[in-house]
């Protein structure tokens, strides 16, 4: 595919799966992204959090051009995110994202939904899709669901089913947006392991979440956002224990408490 590559004259360091520079977003008049520069390495795990409005579904949206922004860059394995269609349906090919909601279609089981897009995407026959869907449905811990439809679980089995379905096409990046945000609290924590896990195998992946002790145990950094900017951003043990901004410092002491 003739994507278009990142210049030659960008430094070894920044050239990560992940690279966004100086990336800007407006909803009308409304500046939501205020020049973002983020460049996240293969294999690392980045949480994003801030208080609600700050912009971090935004960005997280943005990378997969289910926003488009309006200033800036932002490469996804070496692949601009433009206007061409050709580079949009490259980036998201190596993307999963998770969403606040799990929309898993109502109609279908819970294997149906995870073997759509490998089929019909991938063109993989309906057996080698339903092996690899029962396989990631045992990884994520619900096998027994699997020919139940989505009305039939619980908040926390659709959350993994969603999971399920966005591992089934193999990316090499994961986008979670606030995943456990619509879960009851006895449910967040199952969503959580499987999130654990997954670190854990070596996959890139961006978080946006609130649940700071997943944070702290799994996350590689974390970029605090505040009215559409990174405010402050390093390893958690230097976030938690020595936050450098004040405003780091507030939030942390209003959701920590």
């Amino acid at each position: 595919m003739n994507a278009e590559r990142p210049a030659p004259d960008v430094p070894e360091a920044e050239r990560g799966i992940i690279v966004a520079r100086d990336v800007h977003k407006w909803f009308g008049s409304l500046h939501v992204l205020r020049g973002i520069d983020l460049t996240v390495q293969a294999g690392e795990v980045v949480v994003i959090f801030g208080a609600s409005g700050s912009g971090k579904s935004t960005f997280i949206r943005t990378i997969n051009r289910l926003e488009e922004h309006q200033q800036g860059e932002i490469f996804v394995d070496g692949i601009e995110l433009t206007n061409d269609i050709r580079n949009i349906a490259a980036v998201r090919s190596e993307i999963g994202m998770v969403f606040q909601s799990f929309n898993l279609f109502p109609h279908l089981t819970a294997l149906q939904n995870v073997t759509l897009a490998p089929v019909r995407v991938r063109r993989w026959s309906r057996d080698r899709a339903e092996q690899a869907a029962m396989e990631l449905l045992i990884r994520v811990g619900i096998p027994e669901q699997a020919h139940k439809y989505p009305a039939q679980l619980s908040g926390g089995q659709q959350q993994r089913v969603a999971i399920a379905r966005a591992l089934a096409m193999q990316p090499k990046i994961m986008l979670f947006d606030e995943p456990t945000s619509a879960l009851d609290p006895e449910m967040i924590n199952e969503v959580l392991e499987v999130m654990r896990e997954l670190a854990g195998t070596g996959i890139t992946m961006l978080c946006v979440t609130h649940e700071m002790g997943f944070a702290r145990a799994v996350a590689n950094r974390m970029a605090f956002f505040d009215h559409g900017q990174i405010v402050e951003e390093g390893p958690p043990a230097q976030i938690f224990e020595a936050p450098e901004h004040e405003r780091t410092k507030r939030f942390l002491a209003q959701i920590l408490h």
